[in-house]
């Protein structure tokens, strides 16, 4: 079924009706199509464009395809060129051709925006709950690893000691942001476009912003043509989505050195690892790795729709019908990754001693001579060069910082007295970074402590704009 051959003598071609169609991926709007119609619905018995006793008529068929539609009962058809030539074709084999007369006052253009603004609505809250329950994991096995040290790294190198909790917890701290983006997207973006017809607005909608409030929107657009070829909402979910794995794929790429033997850091359960089809002994990081992978196909389907969009004239054209298979994709894909991610993490047993073995290796403690000689008032530059002949001496005497001798301390700099060897360790290296963003236990502690409720707060706020939308849209 067509909604467009009103003036045409000629039947599509078989090529362009194959080229057009869209109602194999866009049938997954189908129920926030019918909660737009029983709004317009609603409205178009107000302005008595249908009968009361045909608007009864229509709601009870719009409801009875509500449920046949979640039943899988009914479908679309092969003739059925999208979403919305599928759903009229059911209202008019229900209730006859005044089924039909649910396209008054609309046109496609808005009421497809409205449907994947709606649906995009549902399964980013959806993806925010998702990330929120990692987040909480992740910051569930922080907490139990406070006291645990381990070497940090820049550049992959040893940097300084660390406590391994705050290692995890910076995670955590990057998908909360990826969850303020969620509700940053959701405030920006809650605006209807319904009621803007094909380009100019409706005569046959009063108030668009009674229908917009019934549905959800905190108000509607402010430009019917902006409205109908908007799709900065769908870009801007893309680049929330690939932020997000960009985070998750850097999570994966830790946890595959983690659960090397050569860190062995980390050991995954069975129930989040594989084999090898042809050696027996493996166990595979592919959790993780997945996560790392996918990352590509997220920032590839942002890609594909900036192209699209970036030389399009204002208002509708259809090559907007490429708006939806990229943000389907990235949506699915990231409802399949998070529940596995966050299963792995949560499931995943600490080697602590192995964590903490190499802490101070590679004289990861030298900056804590340099920090000494500074708050001794040495210009950092001195105390720097310093610390740096230290470590040269102890390289070829074959010791460790905390061995050099007192005359050897005092040959490299006249500040450098034996004291500095009350810092030389690890837990002295921790400990005195204890600002609101140090690594020293108490920081530590308190940061985690402030990210539970970070957390909390979040579910929260997820759990009512949920609610909000919860009333019109169909799960």
């Amino acid at each position: 079924m067509t909604l467009w051959g009103g003036r045409f003598e000629q039947d599509p071609a078989e090529a362009l009706i194959r080229l057009s169609r869209s109602v194999h991926f866009d049938w997954r709007l189908a129920p926030y199509e019918i909660e737009v119609n029983l709004v317009h619905l609603e409205n178009l018995a107000v302005q008595s464009v249908i009968s009361k006793q045909d608007s009864i008529k229509i709601k009870a068929a719009l409801l009875e395809l509500a449920a046949e539609i979640g039943s899988g009962k009914f479908n679309y058809t092969h003739s059925d060129e999208d979403v919305h030539s599928a759903i009229e074709r059911g209202l008019v084999e229900k209730c006859g051709a005044i089924g039909g007369a649910i396209r008054a006052g609309r046109s496609r253009n808005d009421l497809v925006v409205t449907d994947f603004k709606l649906y995009l609505i549902d399964h980013l809250l959806e993806i925010g709950a998702s990330v929120n329950e990692l987040a909480k994991v992740i910051n569930t096995q922080a907490s139990s690893l406070i006291g645990v040290a381990a070497p940090g790294f820049t550049h992959t190198q040893h940097a300084q000691p660390i406590s391994f909790s705050q290692e995890l917890a910076k995670h955590s701290h990057a998908l909360l942001r990826d969850i303020g983006r969620i509700f940053d997207w959701l405030e920006r973006n809650s605006k209807s476009p319904f009621g803007s017809g094909a380009l100019a607005g409706s005569s046959l909608i009063a108030d668009p912003n009674s229908l917009a409030k019934t549905l959800g929107f905190a108000g509607v657009m402010e430009n019917s043509i902006d409205a109908v070829s908007d799709r900065d909402f769908a870009a801007e979910a893309l680049f929330v989505l690939s932020m997000l794995g960009v985070h998750l794929s850097r999570i994966g790429e830790e946890f595959v050195l983690w659960s090397s033997a050569e860190f062995n850091w980390v050991e995954l359960s069975d129930a989040y690892t594989t084999g090898s089809s042809i050696m027996p002994q493996k166990k595979n990081a592919d959790v993780a790795e997945l996560a790392r992978g996918k990352a590509g196909r997220f920032i590839g389907n942002l890609t594909t729709l900036m192209v699209v969009l970036k030389g399009l004239p204002f208002a509708y054209n259809r090559d907007l019908q490429e708006d939806k298979e990229s943000v389907f994709d990235s949506i699915d894909q990231m409802l399949i990754l998070l529940p596995a991610l966050t299963g792995m993490i949560e499931t995943a047993k600490f080697n602590v001693g192995q964590i903490s073995k190499g802490a101070a290796d590679n004289f990861s403690l030298a900056t804590e001579i340099a920090d000494f000689l500074a708050k001794k008032q040495v210009p950092f530059s001195q105390a720097h060069e310093a610390a740096g002949a230290c470590v040269r001496l102890c390289e070829k005497e074959g010791i460790t910082l905390d061995k050099l001798s007192k005359a050897q301390l005092l040959t490299i700099h006249s500040e450098l007295t034996e004291d500095v060897k009350e810092f030389l360790t690890v837990n002295g290296a921790i400990s005195s970074r204890a600002s609101s963003l140090g690594t020293a236990s108490t920081s530590v502690s308190n940061s985690i402590t402030a990210l539970a409720k970070e957390i909390s707060d979040a579910d929260a706020v997820i759990s009512n704009q949920r609610k909000r939308f919860s009333g019109m849209i169909s799960q």
